[in-house]
């Protein structure tokens, strides 16, 4: 697969509610964190103003998409001035999805989908992806127009298998989402990640960086030297060392290494694959340098690593639980 899926298919995105909000007037929402999740929405008529905790306020128009993975609590309305209702008193009748309609309805039409992610890492895996994405409306933008059209078309007319079909558009609209965030570049401007700095998603849409991290994904196991990579990039090696550096945030090597990591925890948590087993498959011929780098990078040794996952289990659920009434949150 390809970076973006690999990752992705990790996280385990999985789209457990969408929803509608037709709101009219002056209106403003606010929202609280969001947790292990990640949200994303579209603007389907009208306007509205988006601010995220500790970030400058979007303004977003109709075509508008946006999707927020920082886990932190965010405000929704049609002016900046406007005072702020709680999210939980807006929706509480519509714990389950649907349409809500605040304040008459009429002047700003919103469709959004919550994600709860399932994978064993979500938390490092989640700080891969830009902290907000804001997309506007063009032309090149179709591909996700489709989808949320789609989505309100099923939520204004439900119908046999309608949360299935919601399911699967949230899933095309996340995925597209990121797609036209790369294709733009990651370019901290109006239509991408704001207050992101260089990071991975940025890095995975440069010609050449992109190139050298789906090197690695390709082929984790591969005995990787900087000047293979270098290579693969159509870098010097020490151009590609620094640039990688500043794009990624570690060296290839690491970056290398904490990949494979993520991958042997993946399988930690679904299998009962031996661990001698799962380092070789990741290219490690010593189990006691695979443990090293594993306690190294995810903080515990691999047989360590299950009992963690059973106590971060317990308190996902107790967090799912309290962020159930939010109905676009």
């Amino acid at each position: 697969m390809d970076p973006l899926s690999d990752v992705l298919s990790l996280l385990k995105p999985r789209n457990y509610m969408s929803a509608g909000l037709d709101a009219g007037g002056a209106w403003a929402i606010q929202f609280p964190e969001q947790g292990l999740g990640i949200k994303t929405g579209a603007v389907v008529t009208g306007h509205c103003w988006l601010m995220v905790e500790d970030m400058e306020p979007v303004r977003l128009d109709e075509g508008d998409c946006f999707l927020l993975a920082s886990g932190k609590s965010f405000w929704l309305g049609s002016d900046l001035a406007a005072p702020a209702m709680q999210a939980s008193s807006v929706f509480w009748k519509s714990r389950n999805g649907g349409i809500v309609t605040h304040n008459g309805g009429g002047d700003c039409f919103i469709v959004s989908s919550r994600f709860a992610l399932d994978g064993s890492d979500a938390g490092r895996l989640r700080r891969m992806l830009p902290p907000v994405v804001h997309i506007r409306g063009r032309p090149e933008t179709a591909a996700l127009r489709w989808p949320v059209e789609r989505t309100m078309q099923e939520l204004r007319e439900p119908r046999a298998g309608g949360l299935l079909v919601l399911q699967q558009l949230a899933q095309m609209m996340l995925v597209e989402a990121l797609r036209l965030h790369m294709a733009q570049g990651g370019e901290r401007d109006g239509d991408s990640a704001r207050g992101s700095e260089a990071g991975w998603l940025s890095a995975l849409s440069d010609r050449q960086i992109g190139a050298a991290m789906t090197a690695i994904h390709a082929d984790p196991p591969r005995r990787w030297t900087l000047q293979e990579l270098a290579a693969q990039a159509g870098m010097s090696r020490s151009t590609f060392a620094l640039k990688f550096r500043e794009m990624v945030g570690e060296t290839p090597m690491d970056y290398l290494t904490r990949w494979r990591m993520l991958l042997a925890a993946d399988r930690l948590s679904r299998t009962s694959d031996p661990i001698s087993q799962i380092c070789i498959s990741l290219g490690y011929e010593s189990e006691s340098a695979f443990s090293n780098a594993f306690k190294k990078t995810m903080g515990c040794a691999p047989r360590q690593y299950g009992r963690r996952l059973v106590q971060a289990a317990g308190g996902m659920e107790e967090g799912a639980d309290a962020l159930g009434g939010s109905l676009v949150g």
